[in-house]
């Protein structure tokens, strides 16, 4: 997994890892913002490398960025933990960085920010991990903004 930034990453897909499905964003470090894409499916933690091969195919990031789960009091997690893994498998599969960044909270406020949109709670059957994969991604824009020399 890479950890030096440089502007010629531009183009990043971000994503919230999940155990049955995980959230993806495309996003620009030029406007740092991002929108959420969609979901894969997942079986415990594996993605479905299909699903994800042709929205790499489609999107072409540059990079990507994994939201770590990380525990409240700063500790790693056991999902923290899968979430790295996947993003060193990403980057083996695809030969394309993978950053990650503690995402504590992005679910919360995905869920927070649905509810005020009128969703009804029902997380299953209408998922916020998208908007979440935004949230983690527009973050990590924040802390690794563009140099401007």
């Amino acid at each position: 997994m890479s950890t030096q930034v440089n502007n010629k990453y531009t183009s990043i897909m971000g994503f919230d890892f999940g155990t049955k499905r995980t959230g993806i964003a495309m996003g620009q470090r030029i406007t740092q913002t991002a929108n959420g894409i969609g979901c894969i499916s997942a079986r415990d933690g594996i993605p479905n490398w299909e699903q994800l091969d042709k929205l790499v195919e489609e999107w072409q990031p540059d990079a990507f960025v994994v939201g770590l789960p990380i525990n409240m009091d700063g500790t790693a997690s056991e999902m923290s933990r899968r979430a790295n893994k996947f993003s060193n498998r990403l980057n083996a599969r695809y030969r394309i960085p993978s950053f990650t960044i503690d995402e504590r909270l992005s679910t919360f406020a995905a869920k927070e920010e649905a509810k005020s949109q009128g969703h009804k709670g029902h997380y299953k059957s209408d998922p916020v991990d998208a908007l979440a994969a935004q949230y983690i991604l527009e973050s990590w824009f924040s802390e690794n903004p563009l140099d401007a020399s």
